[in-house]
């Protein structure tokens, strides 16, 4: 399937409607071509949900740049939704995967919770549709979050907006805009085995 085509027929079924939708972002650097783009067509709150990124130290920058980008941005339709650090929950459901290779099934599991519990979010705040920005990134697999996206939308009864943020030029688009706003760059996903995998690489 085409997710970035079929995002496009999604938002042409709304024929100008701007439907409540909660965008789970991981950064302020994966966010800024994903509402660039969505901001034309929904009434977006950033929901800032990463249990996975260690240091607690790294989660807090990475945060505070959302934030900020949110706030540079100054665009009514554009909220901020602070998720809890729930840091014990994600060690404990990737436990035995910590050796996994970047993208394999530890990645899965952590999509997974950061998807579902942005779908719970979404509908207790009455929202229409629910996304992630995950799909700007190249190193994502974006097959596997919009299966996953979709799962868990059958699951909890609320729509989950497919995509593929990277395509059209949207992953170097992301680059030039937190070039502009100069925005921290993170140089791994999040999570301490990543990290650690990241370093022995380098």
């Amino acid at each position: 399937m085409n997710y970035h085509n079929e995002m496009l027929n999604i938002i042409s079924s709304l024929k100008g409607r701007k439907p409540k939708l909660l965008l789970h972002s991981c950064c302020g650097p994966c966010s800024t071509t994903v509402l660039e783009f969505l901001v034309n067509y929904f009434d977006i709150t950033v929901y800032y949900y990463n249990p996975n990124i260690e240091p607690i130290e790294e989660y807090e920058k990475r945060k505070n740049e959302q934030i900020r980008y949110i706030q540079e941005l100054n665009n009514k339709n554009i909220r901020f939704l602070d998720g809890d650090y729930e840091n014990t929950e994600y060690r404990l459901k990737v436990k035995g995967l910590e050796k996994e290779k970047e993208g394999g099934a530890r990645c899965v599991i952590c999509f997974n919770l950061r998807l579902e519990k942005t779908a719970i979010k979404a509908k207790e705040l009455k929202c229409e549709y629910f996304a992630t920005t995950l799909t700007v990134s190249p190193h994502k697999n974006s097959k596997i979050i919009n299966e996953l996206g979709k799962k868990i939308e059958e699951k909890h009864g609320i729509k989950f907006l497919v995509s593929d943020f990277k395509k059209k030029d949207g992953y170097k688009n992301s680059i030039l805009i937190s070039k502009k706003y100069n925005l921290y760059r993170q140089d791994y996903c999040g999570c301490e085995f990543g990290r650690v995998q990241n370093d022995r690489s380098n």
